[in-house]
């Protein structure tokens, strides 16, 4: 009898950590469920930023200095991986056609995140930092 008592105290221990799991991921964990601004200055003659409207299931919006793609993030621990679609074919200016492809490639190349402060860094061949929205 005393290991069936175990093995229900070790079922409800199991339970109740992954109960708490969710709870403990949001703290700090990826922020998803959010909008998130490029820590950058717009382009000169407009007010454009780009962002990433990130769903809870991981899947984004991101409106770049001129076009849009849609695309999935894959989460685990600090690792990350952006798997993104086929952007927008919007009439770009040569300048921002050129900054949204240097944003694609950093972030087919992010391999990790991470917080600092309120800032998601994401991590790859170039680093990117992310704010939340503050409207």
């Amino acid at each position: 009898m005393a290991g069936g008592r175990r093995g229900v105290r070790v079922a409800l221990s199991m339970l109740m950590a992954a109960a708490a799991a969710p709870a403990l991921a949001q703290q700090g964990g990826f922020p998803l469920g959010s909008e998130l601004f490029l820590d950058a200055r717009p382009m000169p003659g407009s007010k454009r930023i780009p962002n990433m409207d990130v769903g809870a299931n991981g899947a984004v919006i991101l409106e770049m200095w001129c076009n849009r793609v849609e695309g999935q993030l894959v989460i685990a621990g600090d690792t990350l991986t952006v798997v993104l679609g086929q952007p927008t074919d919007r009439s770009c200016r040569p300048d921002q056609s050129q900054r949204d492809t240097d944003l694609l490639a950093a972030l087919n190349s992010v391999t990790n995140w991470r917080r600092e402060g309120d800032a998601v860094v994401l991590a790859g061949t170039t680093t990117l930092r992310f704010r939340p929205a503050t409207h």
